[in-house]
């Protein structure tokens, strides 16, 4: 398999489905590079599954440029995408500009950024200026505080409206995909038929042209609430809580290390 590239993954569409997932470090991208995963982003996600926050908005650009360059190194054919973090896009065209090529030169192939209409302007400058952009609208996690909590977008025929036109402005300024996340399947489905830019979904049901899951749901390393669209495909955190458990115990016997 060739690497992945923005013009190889934009012609999948209506060709191929493609099951694309997080990861935040060398150790899970390389494993997920190697199983196959055509995409892995460098998820503002971060937040929360690696650094304990309640929320994406604490995430630095530092924290995601590290992450980018780790996940960078380790992958050789999955199209790297960077998730700007909340402010760094939000504080000026200028400073959002440099971000972005911040992280390409750490590694990415493209930068994400949520926002429909009103980041347009910005998408435009990114994409003539040779720096690929993958939209995001619906529900946005770093709207969280608007909303008043992680809640379904879409669902009224106004919401709806605004989603499908947002996501055709960010086409028409340049994106080369655009998530569609937490919006109502049916509002996905019209979405994904009238653009020609693939469609990646997360909690927008199964007709998107591709699919986002947070590494941490898929292998089950998340402890508590698992949202109602998450499959496991594994659970990690019990594999890994009993083989900590089972070293602590073995130390404490004497077993470990062997004489």
């Amino acid at each position: 398999m060739k690497k992945w590239t923005v013009a190889a993954f934009r012609a999948a569409k209506g060709k191929q489905k493609l099951g694309c997932c997080t990861a935040y470090d060398a150790c899970f991208a390389r494993l997920a590079d190697e199983a196959g995963v055509p995409c892995v982003l460098v998820g503002d996600s971060m937040g929360m599954t690696m650094l304990g926050y309640g929320t994406t908005l604490p995430v630095k650009m530092e924290e995601t440029l590290s992450a980018t360059a780790a996940v960078a190194r380790a992958v050789k054919e999955a199209l790297v995408v960077a998730d700007m973090p909340f402010g760094s896009y939000q504080c000026g065209d200028d400073a959002a500009m440099a971000n972005a090529v911040a992280c390409l030169k750490a590694g990415a192939d493209a930068v994400k950024l949520e926002g429909g209409a009103t980041v347009c302007g910005l998408i435009r400058r990114m994409t003539e200026a040779g720096i690929p952009v993958l939209a995001h609208v619906g529900m946005m996690p770093q709207s969280v505080n608007a909303y008043g909590g992680f809640k379904k977008q879409g669902k009224t025929r106004e919401e709806a409206a605004k989603v499908l036109a947002d996501a055709k402005a960010v086409e028409a300024a340049g994106a080369f995909a655009v998530t569609l996340e937490c919006v109502p399947s049916e509002l996905a489905a019209e979405i994904t038929a009238a653009l020609a830019i693939p469609t990646i979904g997360i909690g927008a049901g199964p007709v998107c042209d591709a699919q986002w899951l947070v590494m941490h749901d898929l292998l089950g390393l998340n402890e508590g609430h698992v949202p109602a669209f998450v499959k496991q495909y594994a659970h990690l955190a019990a594999d890994a809580k009993q083989a900590f458990a089972a070293y602590v115990a073995e130390v404490a016997s004497g077993a470990f290390p062997p004489a």
